[in-house]
């Protein structure tokens, strides 16, 4: 069994319907860690070396976060800053990813449509979520395919539960699985450009 560390980043919360249903479907399972970087940090006050701590201790690496302006809360970014050194994550020395894997889990107000070409957006989220792969790539980390909830102002009840427990499924497939390949994660979303 793999360990699975969810660095969630959500500055409102108690305002997400869909973020809770998410957190709420993986809390207490054996083997999963959440860090709430905004309950944990409210003062931006990262503590470095406890969370690299954790990450050297987790196998799977997994941002849970709302996508704002085309990339994540500015906690989560203060954190990558903070936590991913040179000489620890990448660089000279920077060995403790290497080998562990990174996946992006996000939700938007937008629908996976608004996020295509022809797309109000322009870009596929494949595509504005380069960074994230590039940082995973830095660090001499396996990048996966992301894990979307689109349109979150306007999902139905039981779409959010179908959603909550894919999610579900997910982290137990990382977790439990034999081997993690890509293709054959459950439930990715993932827009071909």
């Amino acid at each position: 069994m793999r360990k699975v560390l969810v660095i969630f980043a959500h500055p409102k919360y108690e305002h997400s319907e869909v973020n809770q249903a998410l957190i709420r479907s993986i809390e207490g399972l054996e083997g999963v860690t959440i860090r709430d970087l905004y309950e944990l940090y409210p003062d931006f006050n990262i503590d470095v070396q406890s969370e690299q701590e954790l990450l050297f201790e987790h196998e799977i690496i997994l941002f849970q976060h709302p996508f704002y302006w085309y990339s994540c809360p500015p906690l989560l970014k203060q954190w990558m800053d903070l936590v991913l050194e040179f000489g620890w994550a990448y660089g000279p020395g920077g060995i403790y990813l290497k080998g562990k894997y990174l996946l992006s889990s996000i939700t938007s107000g937008g629908s996976s449509e608004a996020y295509q070409p022809d797309g109000k957006n322009r870009f596929t989220l494949e595509e504005l979520l380069r960074p994230f792969e590039q940082t995973a790539y830095l660090c001499k980390m396996e990048y996966l395919p992301y894990f979307h909830i689109g349109g979150t102002h306007r999902i139905k009840d039981d779409e959010l539960n179908q959603k909550s427990l894919d999610f579900q499924k997910l982290v137990f497939h990382l977790r439990d699985a034999e081997k993690i390949v890509s293709e054959s994660l459950p439930h990715l979303e993932q827009n071909l450009s």
